[in-house]
């Protein structure tokens, strides 16, 4: 599972889910993405199960970029504990994503295919997504859908 190597501190407040990303809402590195259009956290399982669908879908054609990363701990106390006595232990990690974050890039395959590998990931996510792509390469998909 992804994870960081090291942190500064294990716990972390939760802070709030709301707001647009400022950062990673552009494609940076391939022609077809797919944007995050609510706030919420993404586990670092459902990261992974998204990734391995798209892969397994594209077999050897094409690249596949991951611009989200778990570094987010998430604590949770033990079943039938007592409240009190501190924070729970590390649980697992999540990534923040907020409204217009690009989640995943895809290059080197056809639209249709993008579209569907796309389609995949996004089942495997909690929140609601988009497919989106380069300027001037909507009449490619145009054509599939």
């Amino acid at each position: 599972m992804l994870m960081p190597k090291k942190v500064k501190y294990r716990k972390q407040q939760k802070g709030k889910r709301r707001g647009k990303a400022w950062r990673g809402s552009t494609l940076a590195f391939g022609e077809y993405g797919l944007k995050v259009m609510e706030c919420g956290y993404i586990t670092d399982r459902q990261i992974e199960a998204s990734r391995v669908a798209m892969t397994r879908f594209v077999k050897r054609g094409g690249k596949i970029w991951l611009r989200l990363f778990p570094d987010k701990p998430i604590t949770k106390k033990p079943a039938e504990v007592r409240m009190g006595s501190g924070k729970g232990a590390l649980d697992h990690w999540v990534a923040v994503v907020r409204p217009g974050k690009i989640l995943f890039e895809m290059e080197g395959v056809t639209p249709e295919t993008a579209v569907e590998a796309m389609r995949l990931a996004s089942h495997k996510l909690p929140l609601r997504t988009k497919f989106v792509q380069r300027p001037g390469m909507e009449k490619a998909v145009a054509k599939t859908e």
